[in-house]
């Protein structure tokens, strides 16, 4: 069965690109597009998409944050994925703590993007790796200090430093292993024990942490 999805974005030439990139991929099917967010509830009722691609700004003030919120209080199981070309801190976290699984720059790759629809399907997350990197790089830089008062937590070891820096650039286990040289196994311990100690559960919650310890530090363009 092909992944049901539904494109949200108010340029049609943006969606006419996506329908035809996302057509390549014999595990995904369009069943809708609107540019707008007053019609998007409707759009969802009729065609029950698994997952919505959504834009952040959809013009005459229609905001995706909101879009968000609206679809998942009417559909908690849908996954919905932004696809923006913000990323400011702020709204990358108003998109988060509204239930979005994923988060893509439309500066990246199509790949990305499609990384992000199958893992949301399965109840997994995605982050842009240019995102994601810059969280690894504030937690290294600033994790004692933003933990403090956090009991009952130990600090990560630094094998557990390396395979969540690898995890958020969105290698796979597989390819960690290979390049640690350990074997999966082991892998997916580290991973269970690092999301463990922080008392998370995903890569969005590991941004939701981070930026409310305010060592998430995003550069502008």
């Amino acid at each position: 069965m092909a992944i049901r999805v539904v494109l949200v974005d108010d340029h049609a030439v943006v969606r006419e690109g996506l329908r035809a990139l996302l057509a390549r991929e014999k595990d995904i099917e369009v069943v809708g597009e609107t540019g707008s967010a007053a019609e998007l509830l409707n759009l969802v009722d009729k065609v029950r998409p698994e997952v919505v691609v959504m834009d952040l700004q959809l013009g005459n003030n229609q905001n995706g944050v909101e879009a968000t919120r609206a679809l998942l209080r009417k559909w908690p199981d849908l996954k919905v994925v932004i696809l923006s070309m913000y990323d400011d801190r702020e709204l990358i976290f108003q998109a988060l703590e509204a239930g979005a699984r994923g988060y893509v720059l439309k500066r990246a790759g199509v790949e990305e993007l499609i990384q992000a629809i199958r893992l949301a399907v399965k109840g997994e997350a995605f982050l842009d790796p240019q995102i994601a990197r810059q969280v690894i790089d504030g937690l290294q830089q600033g994790f004692s200090a933003a933990r403090e008062g956090d009991a009952g937590k130990a600090e990560l070891t630094d094998r557990e430093m390396e395979v969540l820096r690898l995890a958020a650039e969105g290698l796979t286990n597989a390819e960690i292993a290979r390049r640690l040289f350990i074997s999966v196994k082991t892998v997916q311990a580290h991973r269970a024990n690092l999301m463990q100690k922080l008392g998370l559960h995903d890569r969005v919650d590991l941004v939701k942490y981070a930026i409310k310890k305010g060592i998430l530090k995003l550069e502008d363009d």
